[in-house]
């Protein structure tokens, strides 16, 4: 049996681009373009009228852009397959498309091979991102962890943070020892823990640190 071409609704503003991109397309025995769009509101009106197996949506578009065009075809379309071609390789944008529901993010300056991966891989069920755009979000994740580890390493634990509040309440080591019911020596370890925890080199220091996280 003889499998149906995938039909393809393009949406992009930008008249050399889309016409580059329909000569590909039509090159395919696989996919046939089915609609053209060049604004988000064009694309949702050609989506409601052609229903496509795929839309390739451009970001940035006149009258609406491509991420809420997205928002507005879904709830009608919810199994629609929406691949979002963009100029910019920016972890931003590739995330508030897929939160916004795009299953793919391609590059503009994809090769074409890239780009019918993409649409198989949508297609199947799965979700496709252009390789160069993996790479900035993995960057982008090790950085987010590196910087929670050394966050982390920052915190203080429960006893710390008691005796900084005392600290902060004007309380000297004799006094915080008895509320605590620890030593003098503890506390004097604990008060040295917290500022190099917090990076604070005195006693005021310590204050406005206190004051300023709440303490």
């Amino acid at each position: 049996m003889t499998t149906k071409p995938t039909r393809i609704l393009l949406a992009d503003d930008h008249e050399l681009f889309i016409e580059g991109l329909a000569a590909l397309i039509k090159e395919r025995d696989d996919i046939v373009l089915a609609g053209q769009a060049k604004d988000g509101l064009a694309a949702i009106s050609e989506t409601e009228k052609i229903k496509p197996d795929v839309i390739l949506m451009d970001i940035s578009m006149p009258e609406l852009n491509g991420i809420k065009a997205i928002r507005q075809i879904l709830p009608k379309f919810p199994d629609m397959k929406i691949i979002m071609l963009s100029m910019y390789n920016s972890r931003e944008l590739i995330v508030e498309s897929l939160i916004a529901g795009a299953q793919g993010y391609v590059l503009k300056e994809c090769r074409s091979d890239e780009l019918y991966e993409a649409i198989r891989t949508v297609m199947e069920g799965n979700f496709y991102i252009a390789k160069t755009s993996l790479e900035v979000m993995i960057k982008d994740y090790i950085r987010l962890l590196k910087a929670e580890e050394k966050n982390s390493s920052h915190r203080l634990s429960d006893r710390e943070r008691e005796v900084l509040k005392y600290l902060a309440d004007g309380l000297n080591t004799k006094e915080i020892a008895y509320e605590l019911s620890i030593s003098k020596n503890t506390v004097d370890i604990h008060r040295r823990h917290i500022m190099e925890k917090t990076g604070c080199t005195s006693m005021a220091g310590l204050v406005r640190y206190a004051i300023r996280e709440g303490y």
